[in-house]
């Protein structure tokens, strides 16, 4: 047997079939009953009333005769016609409801069906992330063991370029141990802008040695906590477009002035995203927190960097996604009013 013929029809075609088996309903039968009735009574009238009256044919009195016999007739039957149809209409309205019920049913079942496999996807995937993270996490801590053990006390990295030896001299980054080659001011330009995608393989490399070198991951974490909030209310670095400011301007900042000499770098001009913002640092303690402390290792490192960066390095500086979000909040803190 097919699929098509075991399948059960939503409306019950059968009634129409016992509807033309000569069942009559009980309007038909009191409509029967009635008509009877009615032209028994009309035969008892017109055998009492025969010998009244004139014994001439009349057209109009046969006419009468017709109509006082028939309309009754009709009249009933239309009253039971029409009490059958509501009936009949009554009893299919009452069936498809329960078919539209029954598919409701069926499609609620269904979609609460596929919500639970999207929510396992999602916690699975949720799972291989943590797990990344945590291996990540790992991988950091026994770096920073291991540079503990090698660097002296009080020395930091440095993210200044490898040819400026003297410098890295006066920060103490030159040991009698060991060390890994400083971080490049390109590697550190692209760690601030983090990768573009997933397929970024150059972004990643550079994100990794950003990671260890003590101060520039210092800031990298600190503007990938910011930004992971931020994305929680849909502010997305890439959908900011800023103002240019000069070089000129973020040395006077990474100079430590504050206020209106540096309210050209306030060049966030998303309503929506400054709203936002500044509703989460009043109500969120724990975003005001993350803010306020990415802004102080944001002032922090690149004053450091902006010392013997030159302009082209600055301004590619300015254009990552760490310097935008430095941007937006910058501007809700009040560092450059």
């Amino acid at each position: 047997m097919s699929d098509n013929s075991s399948r059960k029809p939503i409306v019950d075609l059968g009634v129409f079939a016992r509807r033309g088996q000569g069942t009559l309903s009980n309007a038909e039968m009191i409509a029967l009953v009635l008509s009877g009735l009615w032209l028994v009574m009309a035969v008892i009238f017109f055998f009492l009333t025969r010998g009244a009256g004139p014994q001439e044919p009349d057209p109009v009195r046969g006419l009468l005769v017709v109509l006082a016999v028939v309309m009754p007739i009709a009249l009933i039957w239309i009253a039971a016609i029409a009490a059958t149809s509501a009936r009949i209409v009554k009893d299919e309205a009452a069936r498809l409801q329960a078919a539209m019920d029954s598919m409701r049913q069926t499609a609620v079942a269904q979609q609460q069906m596929s919500g639970m496999s999207i929510k396992t996807t999602l916690e699975k995937r949720l799972d291989e992330l943590m797990a990344a993270q945590r291996e990540t996490d790992a991988v950091l801590a026994t770096f920073t063991s291991t540079r503990e053990g090698a660097v002296a006390d009080g020395a930091t990295p440095s993210v200044a370029p490898a040819a400026l030896s003297d410098v890295q001299a006066e920060l103490g980054l030159i040991t009698d141990a060991p060390a890994e080659k400083p971080l490049s001011v390109e590697d550190f330009i692209s760690a601030l802008n983090f990768p573009k995608t997933a397929d970024d393989a150059a972004g990643f490399r550079a994100l990794r040695r950003a990671m260890k070198d003590h101060r520039a991951s210092q800031l990298v974490q600190a503007a990938q906590d910011i930004l992971t909030l931020l994305s929680q209310d849909g502010i997305y670095m890439d959908d900011l477009t800023p103002d240019r400011s000069r070089p000129e301007v973020w040395r006077k900042f990474a100079q430590g002035e504050r206020g209106r000499a540096i309210a050209g770098l306030g060049g966030i001009r998303d309503r929506s995203g400054i709203a936002l913002t500044a509703a989460r640092m009043r109500q969120d303690h724990i975003f005001r927190d993350t803010a306020h402390h990415f802004l102080r290792k944001f002032d922090q490192i690149f004053s450091q960097f902006a010392e013997h960066a030159s302009d082209a390095e600055i301004a590619a500086v300015a254009e990552t996604r760490t310097a935008r979000c430095f941007m937006l909040l910058g501007r809700v803190a009040g560092t450059f009013d």
